[in-house]
């Protein structure tokens, strides 16, 4: 019997930073995490090696947190615009995306356009098109911010990033809310469980690169439910916000933001 998984990846702008990857088991009642998932990668070998041994069991969708289509060599994408309008007042808007600003950290080219071309060889076609609940093997670009003010009810997203005015104690609230919210996961639908190691109050005691490897574990992890999530619902509970012409980006959407 075919099985589906369900891929995250927090693609690092850099093949010098880490990478997050995350995979999820689909059971026909859960999504359970599988084990390697907490290995950061770094180049794009290490990242397509991970899919393909999964991809290798069954089916999988794969939720890539990095622009995968940027035809504009300046500016933002359509994708960014239509999102930003409805999602910026959270403070989940996304940051422009354009060729000028991507190839300059990976050699002239665009990281996401790259893996792409790689998932094409093992069979994952990019379609951020999804029919619900379906046997398929695709990929689609997601975005975690305003994912997370619609499927965890915020009112502001949550702080746990290293950025300027965000004091180390305010990102470690932040980050306790984060693994909160991912373990209420188990009550959602579809339901995602977590292993108790990964939601431990040890991470937190982490500090620079070790707490952004932590970080970007459970960004990837997130992923992996927005695969899951999408699959399950489609466009029933999500939009494409642009297209893949001029750039899109799928995010999970409620009755605060907009229907469809």
């Amino acid at each position: 019997m075919r099985q589906q998984h369900f891929i995250g990846v927090d693609l690092a702008w850099s093949n010098r930073n880490p990478t997050g990857l995350a995979a999820l088991r689909w059971n026909s009642t859960v999504a359970i995490v599988e084990p390697f998932s907490a290995t950061p990668r770094y180049t794009d070998e290490e990242i397509v090696t991970c899919i393909q041994q999964i991809a290798a069991y069954g089916d999988v969708v794969v939720a890539i947190d990095a622009p995968l289509t940027v035809p504009n060599q300046t500016g933002r994408r359509l994708g960014e615009t239509e999102l930003n309008a409805v999602f910026a007042r959270f403070h989940a808007g996304a940051h422009p995306a354009n060729r000028q600003r991507l190839s300059g950290y990976n050699g002239g080219t665009i990281r996401g356009e790259e893996l792409l071309n790689r998932l094409a060889t093992l069979g994952i076609r990019h379609d951020p098109v999804i029919a619900p609940r379906q046997p398929t093997r695709q990929a689609f670009e997601a975005y975690p911010h305003p994912a997370m003010v619609v499927l965890f009810q915020l009112n502001r997203v949550l702080k746990y990033k290293a950025k300027p005015g965000i004091t180390h104690l305010q990102r470690l609230e932040a980050f306790r809310q984060y693994q909160q919210h991912l373990e209420n996961l188990r009550y959602g639908i579809p339901p995602m469980v977590l292993p108790t190691e990964l939601l431990a109050e040890d991470h937190l005691a982490k500090r620079g690169h070790a707490l952004k490897l932590y970080e970007d574990q459970l960004d990837a992890v997130f992923c992996a439910y927005l695969a899951l999530y999408y699959w399950w619902w489609g466009t029933e509970r999500c939009r494409i916000f642009g297209d893949v012409e001029q750039g899109y980006i799928v995010a999970p959407v409620d009755e605060r933001v907009c229907k469809k």
